[in-house]
């Protein structure tokens, strides 16, 4: 079902600020800035690395929340900044959160959503993922490929 780590998201205070620091330290470069006022977030997409046939690239996802009342809000007010969820990509969404559901994990999401690049991403609970948020993400690639 997973077929590779797509992103890991960081929530943050200052998003700027986080940007400079990963564009200065490590390299990173900017793909994508966007706001997604369904979750609540402004956050930017830092390419790490491409896999060998240049269609695989993993990110930093850098989340900085509209306000205090957002999940990522509500996450930074009670565990500080640091990792918020890790993202597996997907060949199917849909299979895949079906597969999930039939092995017992309970979904956050009822039908996928907009994510970050045009992807398609659902949830799965982190108290059935051991405490850890997880994210599927179908790229808009895939998408396009298995609109499914």
């Amino acid at each position: 079902m997973l077929t590779r780590i797509d992103h890991v998201g960081i929530a943050c205070r200052d998003l700027a600020a986080k940007v400079e620091f990963y564009e200065s330290v490590f390299g990173l470069t900017v793909v994508s800035m966007e706001v997604n006022e369904e979750q609540g977030v402004k956050e930017a997409m830092l390419a790490v690395a491409q896999g060998a046939h240049g269609q695989d690239v993993s990110y930093v996802q850098l989340l900085e929340p509209l306000g205090p009342e957002t999940p990522v809000g509500k996450f930074i007010a009670r565990r500080g900044e640091g990792v918020h969820h890790v993202g597996y990509g997907v060949a199917d969404l849909a299979a895949s959160m079906a597969a999930a559901e039939a092995a017992g994990l309970r979904l956050i999401d009822a039908r996928p959503r907009h994510g970050s690049l045009g992807a398609s991403i659902a949830f799965l609970h982190p108290g059935d993922v051991g405490g850890v948020l997880t994210e599927l993400v179908q790229s808009a690639r895939a998408t396009r490929a298995n609109p499914g």
